[in-house]
């Protein structure tokens, strides 16, 4: 790759990395697994870097290639049969401001739980749509899909994000 190439892509992956990171996070729940999903998604973008540099939207690339490198683990058989823990035991964050008040930081996690509770396609497009705040027409480009999935999955991701978070407040409050 030339001199140029290397810095523009530099250039590219210090004003994204943060953001594909927490969109990652958001997708899979596991900030380790995000940071690998991250890394995987530079790399994919680094090898086809001189053919997508030209391109005006290289942030939605980005999501592009983000949202597929997690779907393609999603598939894998290895993570398939991984459970994940019901109890997580409690860490400070460093990260978390003065602030966050208790009751918002319990709101975050409740939602975080429920999004963790969807099928992926589900919570990839409220991810895309309220988390990155694309549109219908931008999130139906990433996913590679019609404008009228994105609603439908949307509204059904909603309704199934509703209830799931209903279920988790009743545990919480038996």
């Amino acid at each position: 790759m030339r001199q140029a190439d290397e810095e523009s892509f530099r250039r590219f992956a210090v004003a994204h990395a943060g953001k594909l990171r927490r969109s990652a996070y958001l997708l899979c729940g596991d900030w380790h697994f995000a940071e690998d999903l991250m890394q995987n998604t530079l790399i994919k973008i680094y090898r086809s870097w001189s053919r997508v540099q030209k391109d005006e939207s290289l942030a939605n690339y980005g999501r592009t290639v983000l949202l597929r490198t997690w779907l393609d683990e999603k598939r894998r058989p290895w993570r398939r049969s991984e459970q994940t823990a019901a109890a997580v035991p409690d860490r400070s964050d460093d990260a978390r401001g003065p602030g966050d008040s208790p009751e918002r930081l319990w709101a975050q996690d409740l939602v975080h739980q429920g999004l963790l509770r969807l099928p992926p396609r589900q919570r990839a497009v409220l991810v895309l749509r309220y988390f990155e705040q694309l549109s219908v027409a931008e999130a139906a480009a990433v996913m590679r899909c019609t404008e009228g999935t994105v609603k439908s999955q949307t509204a059904r991701g909603l309704d199934a994000l509703r209830a799931s978070v209903s279920h988790l407040v009743g545990r919480v409050a038996s």
